[in-house]
């Protein structure tokens, strides 16, 4: 047995015998044997600690220890007897008191049994002694191997790190008890993965132990061993993977593909055409592969580049429109600079880079240019037909210089006030213009390649109609000017403006004077406020109204337009019955009724006569609504007898069981009623006579007025006017008549023998008729 695989397992007797020297020398013996450390005495038993191993085969009994009584006297006439768990089974006992294990121990399912023992005499079957319990504890020996409970193990850290960056940790556990021995003492050691990472032996930290690049390998495979037994040979191991991947930094500056471009672009493009593309490399991912692109120089006024994110290109665009004629190659220089970058690596050198683009413009054939994109122009109003507003260019910017021309696309009421010389792009007036109807006129000129009608251009042309001073000012509206009879001299009594329909670059400035035949004898004056404004004053005071009810003013305005004009406008002014103020609707009131030659008291008594014969008027109105009846009142009266309400709902035109429709009709309508006649009788008698005549026989004529008599007089018909059928069978037919409604009696004059010699199909046809033939007879 190997003493250093084994734990031992520990047997204590208690034993109390201090009067019994023979128990201290047995017990002085007993110190030789191997198996004794300490010798404790507790009621007669020997405690003494023993040692036994988990692990042990079951093949042969493994000594644990001996257990003695001091009353044994080695004559063999004592026995001992084990008790509790795993008694007789996993422990027995010798009679000499030897205590064996027969089976394998198991600390992690079981570290430790529960005992008795008790020493029986040989003859009497009786203990000689109290039992005493006592603990058995296994010993551990290393029989688990470590183990990584949360492998496979996964690290993520930063490229170009510095050594001694922590990674990772890993952890493995024993099963074996960690306070006995070595057995789970562990120790972890790097198997894969240097020079790159190492281990700490005793917590399983994995370090950096270099610098790394992504760029160059950005995952690595780590694997990492723990031994127990401190790694003592023997040992049991584990490995555990660690797979580590390096996360990117901005540590790659952006570098073009190529460091000269060629790209090219029509002149006809219009702004906003993509030229071409350029492509820079970061070897970095992400975010730190993020760039923009720049233009660098003048030409960034002609091209521009926008920066793609998803694609991480450089697109050039087109910012202003080219001309094969004027520049055909353009080189720009273009820049590219990461968007973020990392401060620590400011030192490897500018995270940028730049290349060359050569852009070379295609001719095309191209439209004709104006000289300007927008011509203004003016002309004066009420010119002559024919005058000369302006003249717009264009030419062909192409080498051959093609010739254009011109015509207006736009406004066909523009075109019968301008038109074109088309060869050489003079613009004239085809009738007078008048700034007062239109100030300005927009025309939208082309000019068309004579050998490519398909290439045009326009352009805009603004013609202003310049002012001519041909309004004269007037009044802005009708003054309706009062003077009262008592009114003084020098009193105000209208205020006056002007308008002009003319513009006038200073602005307008009016001069109000009287007529020249008006200023020696008017009995009111004007006088000019110099702003546009003048007042009315009167020259004489009183005034009456009896002598002359109103004024005719002239008064002249003239105007700052060159030449100057001026007009002559009449001021009506009436005199008012009233003190000194004008009371406008007093006014208005009394020259009324001046107008009318009545006086207020006429006014007034005129009013109270319409007044009193309208109320004379509506008062026989009344009197007469009050006596007269309405004639309708007996005709409603019966008309509203004679409605019948109904509110069932009937079951179509065939029902005739709803409702009695007798209520209907009236008692003037309502016709005797005959009884029917037998109509077969009848029918019969009309059937032979109309055999003989025809529709305008006087037969007919009456079988069709009875039956239109029976129709108005039935009491069951339709209220409504309906439509009776009846038919008539004519008597031109060779072959008769083939009704059956005077079958009946012509049957005797017929033979029906025949039927006889047709076969037995028809017999009994046959004997029907035979008798009824011979019935008849």
């Amino acid at each position: 047995m190997n003493c250093s695989t084994l734990l031992s397992l520990v047997l204590m007797l208690v034993r109390l015998w201090p009067c019994c020297p023979s128990m201290q020398n047995r017990s002085a013996q007993n110190t030789d044997q191997s198996f004794t450390a300490v010798q404790r005495v507790k009621h007669g038993w020997v405690w003494e600690p023993l040692f036994a191993t988990e692990e042990q085969t079951s093949v042969v009994p493994v000594y644990v220890g001996q257990l003695k009584s001091d009353l044994d006297k080695q004559d063999g006439n004592l026995k001992y007897i084990l008790t509790g768990e795993g008694a007789g089974s996993i422990f027995i006992i010798e009679n000499n008191g030897k205590i064996y294990v027969t089976q394998k121990l198991d600390r992690e399912k079981k570290p430790f049994y529960t005992l008795r023992a008790q020493a029986i005499n040989r003859s009497t079957q009786l203990p000689v002694e109290p039992a005493l319990e006592f603990v058995i504890k296994v010993r551990d020996v290393n029989d688990h191997e470590p183990q990584f409970l949360d492998g496979p193990y996964v690290a993520t850290v930063p490229e170009m790190s510095p050594e001694g960056t922590s990674v990772t940790q890993v952890t493995a556990t024993d099963g074996d008890d960690p306070s006995y021995g070595n057995s789970a003492r562990l120790l972890y050691s790097l198997i894969q993965g240097q020079p790159y990472f190492s281990v700490e032996p005793k917590t399983g930290v994995i370090r950096m132990a270099s610098q790394m690049d992504r760029e160059t390998k950005d995952q690595y495979l780590v694997i990492i061993q723990a031994k127990d037994m401190v790694g003592q040979a023997g040992a049991f191991s584990a490995t555990a993977t660690v797979t580590i991947n390096l996360s990117d930094i901005n540590d790659n500056p952006p570098k073009f593909q190529q460091r000269l471009y060629y790209m090219s672009v029509s002149e006809e493009a219009p702004v906003g055409t993509t030229v071409g593309k350029v492509f820079a490399e970061d070897s970095d991912i992400g975010e730190n592969a993020a760039m923009n692109y720049f233009i660098e120089g003048d030409s960034s006024d002609v091209f521009g580049i926008i920066t793609n994110n998803e694609t991480q290109e450089g697109i050039i665009l087109l910012k202003k429109r080219v001309d094969y004629e004027s520049k055909r190659r353009y080189s720009i220089r273009a820049k590219v600079v990461n968007r973020y970058i990392d401060d620590r690596f400011l030192k490897e050198g500018p995270f940028e880079d730049t290349t060359i683009v050569k852009i070379n413009v295609e001719d095309a054939d191209e439209p004709p240019v104006f000289t300007f994109e927008n011509y203004v122009m003016e002309i004066a109003e009420a010119a002559v037909s024919g005058s000369l507003v302006g003249v717009v260019t264009a030419r062909d910017p192409d080498n051959d210089d093609c010739p254009v021309r011109y015509s207006i696309v736009r406004g066909m009421h523009l075109k019968r006030l301008f038109s074109i010389n088309e060869h050489n792009g003079t613009i004239i007036t085809t009738k007078p213009l008048d700034r007062e109807i239109a100030s300005w006129h927009n025309i939208t000129v082309t000019a068309t390649e004579t050998r490519n009608p398909e290439k045009f251009s326009e352009a805009n042309v603004y013609i202003q109609v310049l002012n001519v001073n041909d309004h004269a000012p007037e009044f802005p509206k009708y003054y309706e000017t009062f003077v009262c009879e008592n009114a003084v001299s020098g009193q105000l009594i209208q205020s006056i403006s002007a308008v002009d329909q003319d513009d006038s670059a200073e602005g307008h400035h009016f001069y109000f004077s009287l007529a020249q035949d008006a200023t020696n004898n008017s009995r009111f004056t004007v006088k000019d406020n110099q702003d546009n404004t003048a007042g009315i004053f009167t020259a004489k005071s009183g005034f009456r109204r009896q002598e002359q009810f109103s004024f005719y003013l002239p008064i002249l305005i003239l105007d700052n337009g060159t030449p100057p004009l001026t007009s002559t406008n009449t001021l009506t002014i009436t005199v008012c019955d009233c003190d000194t103020e004008v009371n406008t609707f007093y006014c208005r009131y009394g020259a009324f009724m001046y107008a009318m030659g009545l006086s207020t008291e006429a006014l007034v008594a005129v009013l109270a006569c319409i007044l009193t014969l309208l109320v004379f008027f509506l008062a026989v109105v009344a009197i007469r609504q009050q006596r007269k009846k309405s004639p309708f009142s007996e005709k409603m009266e019966e008309f509203r007898e004679n409605i019948v309400r109904y509110d069932d709902e009937g079951g179509g035109e065939e029902d005739t069981e709803a409702f009695d429709i007798s209520a209907l009709r009236t008692h003037t309508v309502m016709r005797t009623h005959k009884p029917r006649k037998k109509v077969t009788t009848e029918i019969h008698s009309l059937y032979r006579q109309s055999l003989q005549v025809g529709p305008d026989s006087a037969i007919f004529r009456q079988f069709i007025s009875e039956k239109l008599e029976e129709a108005n007089t039935d009491p069951s018909a339709p209220p409504y006017d309906s439509l009776q059928t009846y038919a008539f069978e004519g008597t031109g037919s060779l072959a008769g008549s083939l009704s059956s409604l005077g079958s009946n009696m012509s049957d005797m004059d017929q033979s029906y023998d025949y039927l006889a010699d047709w076969g037995p199909q028809f017999k009994k046809l046959a004997g029907m008729y035979t008798s009824h033939r011979s019935v008849g007879d």
